[in-house]
């Protein structure tokens, strides 16, 4: 899972090359919206699923993509009891994010699922599978003119990866940033995760932000 960088939607010059002689504005002050792809990515079926908002990437933001994402795929994957879940170490989705450690495990416990959370360090988040579809995709729109919120969907939803085009969805809800558990309810929240530690490599004295483990519980 993993956000690409915001793009601005209007009748600007984005670089790039194309085969059609088009006027463009020469700077982006004044774009009539951003959007934020945001992608959901099964490197073992090459399978992307695609996300893009005009809203800020919030905590809520993600773990609803990622419910609307199993929702429309669980049954393909009725065995599954654990999903594992690679990303980067971002501000809105990283383990000590409060809002988003409530989120992940209300999931959790709604879909009956265990998981595992596995983040990339700063500095490697290229290692991330998705990273290299986001290299499609721009290559995608290349030298277009990305005027409309529909323009950037249809090249979104013609781009392909290994032959496969992606599922393709805009999410219209605005999502409220800021919000933040207390140190009581996350103090709560920390007794039903479990932290990777490993008291012998002093060098590695983190390891418990970076892989985290969330067993469902029934109840």
């Amino acid at each position: 899972m993993d956000a690409k960088a915001r793009v601005n939607v209007g009748s600007f010059d984005r670089g790039g090359k194309s085969r059609i002689l088009t006027e463009a504005s020469d700077h982006d002050f004044n774009p009539k919206t951003t959007l934020t792809p945001y992608g959901i990515f099964i490197p073992e079926l090459d399978e992307l699923f695609l996300y893009l908002t005009e809203s800020k990437v919030t905590s809520d933001f993600i773990v609803d993509i990622l419910s609307d994402f199993w929702e429309s795929q669980r049954k393909r994957f009725a065995e599954v009891k654990t999903l594992v879940l690679n990303q980067d170490n971002g501000g809105e989705n990283n383990s000590r994010r409060t809002q988003f450690m409530k989120r992940i495990i209300e999931f959790s416990q709604k879909y009956e699922l265990n998981l595992r959370l596995a983040y990339y360090p700063p500095y490697h988040s290229k290692y991330n599978p998705i990273e290299r579809t986001w290299a499609v995709l721009e290559k995608q729109w290349n030298g277009s003119i990305l005027d409309e919120v529909e323009t950037v969907l249809n090249f979104a939803s013609n781009m392909e990866w290994k032959s496969k085009k992606p599922i393709v969805k805009l999410v219209n809800q605005t999502y409220q940033t800021g919000i933040k558990l207390t140190k009581k309810a996350m103090s709560k929240i920390e007794n039903q995760i479990e932290r990777l530690t490993d008291s012998n490599h002093e060098s590695f004295p983190n390891l418990g932000n970076w892989f985290i483990d969330i067993c469902f519980v029934k109840t």
